[in-house]
């Protein structure tokens, strides 16, 4: 007599699915220590005191911030600018105050407030009305004044910590 072939067809897949479930436990055991390898790699090593290299090439130089320093404001004096012509002479009146990283932050802009002031007066009068009339405008100029406060002062030297400009006067007339 001949096999029954619907017989060998039933114990297959049987045999076949726990081939498969024992591949899937080795795939996420796999999966499941790179995933745990790569972790160790990128964050264990920070946490168990290993310093990460240095990029070899920097474009610009930033000191270290202080987390537990407590932001400090310095005011600075109000601008009056002529805006760039659209519809006639127009001007724009400015006050604002720069939120920095600490009481060192606010020393070193202090005592280079001729060089804040200058590059405020050349970014403040390249503006048109039409620019910063609108929220969005002064959020961008807002964003603009904080880049420019941030580039070092000095050839080669360290970046500001300008964590964000406040503007407590806005007058375009």
């Amino acid at each position: 007599m001949k096999a029954d072939p619907k017989a060998d067809t039933a114990a297959a897949p049987s045999g076949s699915k726990k081939k498969l479930i024992i591949m899937i436990l080795a795939a996420v055991l796999v999966l499941g220590a790179g995933g745990g390898a790569g972790w160790y790699f990128t964050q264990g090593a920070a946490a168990h005191g290993e310093e990460e290299e240095a990029p070899a090439k920097e474009t610009k130089k930033k000191k270290k911030k202080n987390p537990e320093a407590k932001p400090e404001y310095v005011p600075i004096e109000s601008f009056t600018v002529n805006l760039q012509p659209e519809n006639g002479e127009q001007y724009l009146q400015v006050q604002f105050t720069l939120q920095v990283a600490g009481p060192e932050q606010a020393t070193l802009v202090k005592d280079n407030m001729a060089i804040v002031r200058n590059r405020m007066l050349l970014l403040l009068s390249s503006k048109k009305a039409s620019e910063i009339s609108t929220v969005e405008g002064k959020q961008q100029l807002a964003t603009e004044i904080r880049t420019a406060t941030t580039e070092p002062f000095e050839k080669d030297g360290d970046e500001q910590e300008v964590s964000d400009v406040l503007f407590t006067s806005f007058i375009i007339q």
